[in-house]
């Protein structure tokens, strides 16, 4: 129902009549609306926790961590992207509701302790911080995602082996990234144009 409305249309009543059940049985189990909410970031955060504690790349030291993630980002921005909207939209509802901040904290601590297990937990911290970015971009730009970017970039935080050449450091970029401009060096010379003197 949330993922039909948003936040703004959850209500214990909008609630009940979605769980076909009395009123009454929604405001016993949550006596408040933010109570409400943080079952719903709750249950929204479980799936991608599950599908990162399951990924064979995390028993693994030899597979690689950064094209792990930026699969599972495919998987997350590529399926059913109302779902994913529906998880940040419950997400960044903590901006307002003061409830809401240790669920988003939880689920922060609970994927770095995950990602911990491959890295140091400075460095799994920087990797979510990307995902989240990369996420964000992809989801408020309705853009496309670009696996080949996410990878590159995941493996730089993480400080692993670049992707192969075509990989990811070339190609189209989706809003997940973006293209570079023209090298500022170009024509010989690494030298700014306001140093450059006339031989």
């Amino acid at each position: 129902m949330v993922a039909r409305r948003g936040i703004a249309g959850l209500s214990h009543r909008t609630a009940a009549a979605e769980a076909d059940v009395p009123l009454g049985s929604t405001t016993y189990h949550f006596a408040s609306l933010d109570e409400l909410l943080v079952a719903a970031l709750r249950k929204a955060c479980e799936g991608f926790g599950r599908r990162l504690r399951a990924h064979p790349a995390l028993a693994d030291p030899a597979a690689g961590l950064a094209p792990a993630l930026a699969g599972l980002l495919a998987e997350w921005l590529d399926g059913a992207r109302a779902g994913t909207e529906l998880e940040y939209e419950l997400y960044l509802a903590a901006l307002r509701r003061p409830a809401l901040r240790p669920v988003a904290a939880e689920w922060t601590e609970a994927v770095a302790a995950v990602l911990a297990r491959r890295t140091d937990p400075a460095t799994a911290r920087a990797a979510i911080a990307l995902m989240d970015g990369i996420c964000l971009q992809v989801l408020l730009t309705g853009g496309r995602y670009d696996e080949g970017y996410a990878r590159e970039m995941l493996a730089r935080v993480l400080r692993e082996d670049p992707p192969a050449a075509g990989r990811g450091a070339a190609g189209d970029r989706g809003a997940g990234g973006p293209e570079e401009g023209p090298n500022p060096t170009a024509g010989g010379s690494s030298q700014p144009p306001e140093q450059r003197t006339d031989s």
